[in-house]
């Protein structure tokens, strides 16, 4: 699928291991997980606002146009390109992760710390030029500034009526879809700019991109912190994912004009998530996202990440934290200024048309609490458990591993028949289809003497019931005999 016209936002796996305060990265849910998604940069510095746009255009480039409605006629030197690598920097950095730890076998007793945790102790492990262009004055477009950065062809628009601009566009070789006029409309009564981009073919090298068109960023002066979504719906087909990466100097970025959830967090879950967690996040976030109304925006990380700050900017991090030179890709202005705190904050938001009316709009906001999705694994103790404390570790191992596949229900809708096995030995070798009977799928449980659950497959109760009405009819044959 094509994607002809991007609005602000994009209209227009196993990583290493590092040491936290406890437990290991072990995978992430980046913005790669989602096939519709635009990722953008915003950082708010008094009454100004940098937008570093990534294109995930889709095409022949020749087809690529980008129009953001923008307040106000910006000059040359308010238009950069940037390096892709800042996304897939801060998208690594702040992205929902899978932790590990590993319990501490409770029959080994650790003389030199002398700490033993109740449920058996948990250790950590670090482990074409432009064409020719129409006066304007029969669709009452005026260009009110044009400028050529590299690859890019720029021009600044105003205009009378959308019916007009959208005309103008298609006179002038961009391609939009049909429902453009209707969402420029707004834009062009509340008197805004439009920002209109273009590829030279003549000067994109489409082998040193990789394919990829460079993010281009722009330094608005406006007293209205927002994004237009509204424009990049025009040629949608359904809902998209947008991620947010916001930069303040005064605390977490929320939206003002749509409710800010966070993500669920901390959850401890079964250790054979580890190889799907992308996919379990995925549901985690359509669970949330139906739960919550469809129109709100997710909190997935919030930290103070100040490079002068001597605390840790994550739990766990997946890497070093934003040094300068990622600070100034990111365009935040004020990072040679020790005394400035630097606040990042990741949103999440799948829209659509009907739910998501309206632009988004933000606020910067006080709280500083630190917060990021986090979901834990805990792997079982090794060696020999047989002693009290050991026996009483696998009680509440089994407790806890039933705790896991009832979270994993409640968080992701997914169905836990389908590991009958992992309470009791944490092995899911006896999956079954989706298709097969479901009553079939959940293993008997009785208690034993110790209190303790024992499973029996269906089959094997069913085998009991008959081996005990055979031997039961047989007894009563010996009896009638004997009389």
């Amino acid at each position: 699928m094509k994607k002809i016209i991007l609005s602000m936002m994009a209209i227009c796996s196993i990583g290493q291991l590092a040491k936290a305060f406890c437990g290991f990265y072990v995978a992430k849910a980046g913005a790669e997980l989602y096939n519709h998604k635009s990722e953008v940069i915003l950082v708010r510095d008094g009454d100004q606002t940098f937008i570093t746009m990534s294109n995930d255009f889709e095409g022949d480039v020749k087809d690529f146009a980008m129009v953001v409605p923008i307040p106000n006629v910006i000059s040359r030197k308010d238009i950069q390109i940037a390096d892709r690598s800042i996304f897939s920097k801060l998208d690594a950095y702040s992205a929902p992760r899978l932790v590990e730890y590993y319990d501490d076998n409770p029959c080994i007793i650790d003389f030199e710390e002398n700490f033993i945790n109740e449920a058996g102790g948990m250790q950590t492990r670090m482990l074409n030029p432009l064409t020719a262009m129409t006066s304007g004055i029969t669709h009452q477009v005026k260009i009110e500034a044009k400028y050529n950065v590299e690859e890019y062809e720029i021009l600044i628009l105003s205009a009378k009526k959308s019916s007009g601009l959208k005309n103008w566009l298609l006179e002038n070789d961009y391609k939009i879809p049909a429902k453009a006029e209707k969402v420029l409309e707004p834009y062009i009564k509340s008197g805004l700019k439009f920002f209109v981009v273009k590829v030279d073919l003549n000067k994109y090298n489409s082998e040193a991109n990789d394919g990829f068109l460079r993010p281009l960023q722009i330094k608005v002066k406006t007293d209205k912190f927002m994004l237009p979504i509204r424009l990049g719906m025009a040629n949608s087909v359904g809902e998209q994912d947008m991620i947010v990466y916001a930069f303040s100097k005064k605390g977490r970025v929320e939206c003002s004009n749509y409710r800010t959830v966070k993500m669920p967090t901390g959850n401890n879950i079964p250790t054979f998530i580890k190889p799907k967690f992308g996919s379990f996040y995925k549901d985690v976030f359509k669970k949330k996202h139906k739960k919550e109304g469809k129109d709100v925006v997710f909190l997935e990380y919030a930290w103070n990440v100040t490079p002068s700050w001597s605390g840790m900017k994550c739990d766990p991090c997946v890497g070093n934290p934003p040094k300068q030179k990622e600070f100034i890709m990111a365009g935040v202005p004020w990072y040679e200024n020790t005394t400035s705190q630097t606040y990042f904050t990741r949103l999440h938001v799948r829209y659509s048309l009907k739910n998501f009316p309206e632009d988004l709009f933000f606020i910067e906001t006080p709280n500083k609490e630190h917060y990021q999705a986090r979901y834990v694994i805990r792997h079982p103790a090794k060696g020999d458990l047989s002693c009290d404390r050991g026996v009483e570790y696998l009680e509440a191992l089994r407790k806890r591993r039933m705790e896991e596949l009832n979270s994993i229900a409640s968080l992701a809708n997914w169905d836990i028949r389908k590991y009958p096995d992992y309470v009791e030995s944490g092995k899911i070798k006896s999956v079954v289809n989706e298709s097969e009977n479901k009553e079939n799928i959940l293993p008997f449980i009785f208690k034993d003497n110790n209190g303790g659950n024992r499973r029996y497959q269906p089959l094997m109760v069913v085998t009991f019931i008959l081996l005990s009405v055979y031997l039961l009819n047989a007894f009563v044959r010996r009896l009638r005999s004997a009389k």
